[in-house]
């Protein structure tokens, strides 16, 4: 069974960096798209950002295009998300996602963390 976890969120400052991971298990890593989706209080679950099994496609959602870096280690059978500038606007639950294709849409993925809370303080 495909388990994924995250891990790395915590209190970051407005301007700073944060890197989250997601390590999966029972799983070969590298036969998955992997998905980064946040869910903010008060707000859906939003898109951030994707990377296709290979890594040679990524895709980043507006807000965070610039900001944040998607990579992978499937040697490590990890995924992470490099998170720089931060802003107030960033604090929300962050989930790891697997699924057969890289895509936008939460439906496409098949397997989810239990997410991981990133707080940024002005």
């Amino acid at each position: 069974q495909v388990q994924l976890v995250e891990s790395g969120g915590g209190l970051g400052q407005a301007g700073g960096s944060l890197r989250l991971s997601c390590v999966a298990s029972g799983c070969t890593l590298s036969s998955y798209a992997m998905g980064w989706f946040r869910l903010a209080l008060g707000k859906e679950r939003d898109f951030v950002a994707a990377i296709s099994w290979s890594g040679s496609i990524t895709y980043y959602a507006d807000s965070v295009k610039g900001r944040f870096t998607v990579s992978r280690d499937n040697a490590k059978n990890t995924v992470y998300l490099q998170m720089n500038s931060l802003k107030p606007d960033d604090t929300a639950v962050y989930y790891c996602a697997a699924g057969g294709v890289v895509s936008l849409r939460q439906y496409e993925y098949n397997y989810w963390g239990q997410g991981t809370q990133v707080t940024v303080s002005s």
